[in-house]
Formats: structure tokens, sequence, C-alpha cells
């Protein structure tokens, strides 16, 4: 491959089912419609842990959560556990600017990332070690209320993401044409995570009574899985919400995703009007997905499609055009992807990175593969793990019956046939599989005495509980005005 510049988007908590692209004909998202219509897009890829600050320390590493032992919020990445993509393009003379957020420790962490611009990360360093609870904490109410209390108006969040449009913008006019080298750019937006606040332009584009109900949204439909119905209860999901709020929770969630567009235009705007389209690879995607309802559960923290699946789209001079890719990609793959990209070369401790380059699997045919995916903090009491091949998804939970699910069957995962006998060998098969990657117990084992340290730093669990939840959302940092 030929050096180029490497822009990549990523975004925060998309569910792929609301993309144009990705089959929706209500998803206002025309400039990642075009993207995908210029380039190749992914339908089955996925983030190594659905929750932000382990699936970013993973994206950073190229390496899984148990691996570099970033279990849950309060673990962020520091620069020590493994080396970045980062590390491997600066010190090869790339330049590497980030805009936005990160969810690691602290700017001044020797991340492999100098060139921080509007940062966010974890508060105070510390993050939510209420979260450290898992299921012995108590309920979260503002589960619920982030739900009840969508509407349209303006957040914090919002304001951020116009200000890393902004920025990532200005950087593109004024830095990327002074650059002899090829360059990476990493424009991180907040949205369409939580708070539900769209702009009112945005929330007015869609009419409640046509968006569709999200899938399984009845009570009578929810799997009576039991760490799922502990998931519901810790998060007051478990009374169901009448179809009005949920209907208007997703005219705010479609608008924040025609708002993240509009964002990621004034991004691609700037990078054409540089005239920098032809030396450039773009790579969009999300650090994990949203349940919208489904299964009667929102936010993030299973391994349904909904949470654990991302958008992922390539596209450049010499990526094929108009391509949709059916192979399973993850998260772990864009390291490999963004040092191939900007023409570096990976050190002699990544050979035993999982991934592989999305350049070279976008042009292939479509072949079977085989992703991983694990979850280890709020609301679970056990580990969870998914493995997912070309037809089935496995989801492992410590403490807890298996999922077994035929994803081209049944791709809203509304029939479980692990119990069923005649889906044994199957099941067998995938346990296998996940135990060549780890042991699922043994992992859980490390994951929870890690974070019993935490929490005995900390004061122990009462003071923990004491202390409540910090803050509902990480606050955006402060702009200029504020």
């Amino acid at each position: 491959m030929e050096p180029l510049n490497l822009l990549f988007i990523m975004s925060d908590q998309h569910s792929r089912r609301v993309l144009g692209c990705h089959g929706n004909p209500l998803a206002r998202t025309p400039n990642l419609d075009r993207l995908a219509a210029a380039g190749t897009r992914f339908t089955n890829a996925y983030c190594p842990t659905p929750i932000c600050v382990p699936s970013r320390a993973s994206f950073a590493t190229g390496r899984h959560a148990h691996a570099i032992g970033s279990w849950d919020n309060a673990a962020p990445y520091t620069g020590a556990e493994a080396a970045s993509w980062g590390h491997r393009l600066t010190e090869q003379g790339h330049r590497v600017t980030t805009i936005g957020k990160l969810h690691y420790r602290a700017e001044n962490d020797p991340t492999g990332f100098p060139d921080q611009r509007l940062p966010m990360h974890i508060l105070d360093g510390i993050g939510d070690l209420h979260g450290l609870l898992r299921g012995a904490m108590p309920p979260r109410p503002q589960s619920r209320q982030h739900v009840s209390e969508a509407g349209p108006g303006e957040s914090t969040y919002t304001r951020y993401d116009r200000a890393i449009a902004a920025e990532g913008a200005r950087w593109l006019r004024d830095a990327a044409t002074r650059e002899e080298r090829p360059w990476a750019l990493f424009v991180s937006f907040v949205t369409p995570h939580f708070p539900l606040i769209a702009p009112q332009e945005h929330f007015d584009r869609f009419d409640p009574a046509t968006l569709p109900l999200p899938v399984a949204h009845r009570p009578e439909d929810w799997a009576q899985h039991p760490l799922l119905r502990e998931h519901r209860r810790l998060q007051l999901l478990d009374t169901p919400f009448d179809e009005a709020t949920q209907c208007n929770a997703l005219r705010a969630y479609y608008g924040l995703v025609s708002f993240l567009d509009e964002q990621i235009g004034i991004v691609l705007r700037a990078l054409d009007g540089a005239g920098l389209r032809e030396r450039t690879r773009i790579v969009y995607t999300s650090d994990h997905g949203e349940m919208l309802g489904a299964h009667g559960m929102w936010w993030k923290s299973t391994m349904y499609e909904d949470a654990a699946g991302v958008p992922l789209i390539l596209a450049g001079p010499d990526v094929p055009a108009g391509k949709v890719v059916n192979t399973n990609a993850s998260l772990v793959d864009c390291f490999p992807t963004i040092v191939e990209a900007v023409g570096a070369s990976p050190g002699p401790q990544d050979a035993d990175l999982p991934g592989r380059s999305l350049w070279a699997i976008a042009r292939e045919p479509d072949q079977p593969r085989t992703v991983f995916s694990e979850y280890h903090a709020v609301f679970s009491s056990g580990g969870v793990y998914m493995l997912r091949d070309e037809r089935h998804k496995l989801v492992h939970y410590v403490g807890g019956p298996p999922q077994l699910f035929d994803l081209l069957a049944d791709p809203d995962e509304r029939r479980d046939l692990a119990p069923l006998p005649a889906h044994a060998a199957t099941l067998a098969t995938l346990e296998r599989a996940l135990r060549a990657i780890l042991d699922p117990e043994a992992t859980d084992q490390r994951a929870k005495a890690d974070q019993e340290r935490r929490i005995a730093a900390a004061g122990g669990a009462e003071a923990v509980i004491a202390g409540g939840v910090k803050i509902p959302f990480t606050p955006a940092p402060a702009l200029g005005g504020e």
C-alpha cells in the first residue's frame, strides 16, 4: 500500500441500526452515506467491550481488555499497559493529532498522543468507582432518567462536538498541508452518547409516530436470562416505558445522530477544501453501540448486536467503492490498519496482536472469521464473553447459562438456541473456541480481584456506595467562554 494521510473519525455510542447506508430509511446521515458509497462498509464490526473506557483502551493498543487489564470505566489507558498505535507512528516520524474524546487517565500520561486538542479524559483520573461494585451496587436511577428526560435542546456534549468539528476543520486547513510525511488525525466526537438532548432543528426532523419501536420492547418478549434481569433491575428498566416515552427518546437519539453526521460533514468538507481527499484514507466507526430499548434495555453493556456491534466505513483513493463486506471485524483491527495506512511499521512486540489490517480485508472476498468481545463492568455480577463466527454468536456468562443465536436466521436475537439439544454441538464448538482465547472463569476472577483492590483503596464498598454516582456521564471539558 502507498503511504497516505489518515483521517480517523470516531463517535460515541452510535448504533449501526441508525445509519442510512446500513439500511435505515429514516436515519438522516447523508455525509456518512456518501462516505460509504465512495468506500467500503463493514456489516459485522464489533467493539472489544461494550463500554467506553476499556473499548477505547483496546482500540488504542490493538489488544483485548483482559490482556491490558482495562476492565471498566475506572481502568483507563495510561500508556504503561502496552504501546498504542500513536507510539508506533510518532516514533517513526509521523505527526499524530487527536481532537476530542480519548477517555484515558490524563493528558500528560505517555499514551503516544503528544498533540491532544480539546481532550476529554475520565473524571479526575479516577472514573466510575461506583461501577466497580457491579452486581452488588444499588440501582442507578440515572439510567431511567436519561430516557424519560429526552428531548430537544443543547447540552455540553453538543457544544463540545461543534468545537471538535471546528478544530478538526481548522487543523486540516492550517496544519495538514504543511506536513511532509503522511499524518494521522483522530477526530473523536461524543454524540450520540446520552444525554438524549438533540438540537431543536435535528429533533424536529423526525416524526416519533414513524420511528420503529425497538426490537422485543414489550416485557413479554424480553429474554428472561437471570443476568439480563439483574441488568434491567439495576438500571430500573424492569418496569417498561410507555410507547410515547420510548418514541420520544428514539426521536432524540435519531436527532443526535443527524447532528453528529452534520459535524462529520464539516470535517470532510474541510478535507476537500484543503485538496487532501486524494491523498487521505478515511475511517469511521464508534466505540460501541446503543441498545435503544431493544430487549427492554437501554445504553450499552450487553452482547446483543445493538450494543456490541459498531458501524465501520473505510474510504480512500485505493479503497473499493460501493463495496459491502460481511467478514467479521473488530476495533482491535484498527491498530494494524492505522499503522499500515501511513506507511509505518509494526514493532516486534506487536507480533501477537489479535487484529488484521482492515485495508486487506476490504479488498478480499467475504471469508469466515471469528471475533471476540468481553465485559467486566457495571451492572454485571459475572464476566460476559461473546464469540461470533460467520453464522452463530455465543454469549458466555460466568454464573449463568449461555446464549446462542443464529444471526443469519435470527438477526434480532429473539430465539436463544443454547437450551436446545439440536444445537449442542454448535454450542460446544464455540465454547472450545472461546476457551482457546482465555479461561472465562479465571479471567473473571482476575478482573474482580483488581476491582476489589481499587474499591479497598477508595475506602471500601460502603464508602464507594456512600459516595454515590459522581457523574451521570463524563463531563465535557470547558470551552472558551464557559
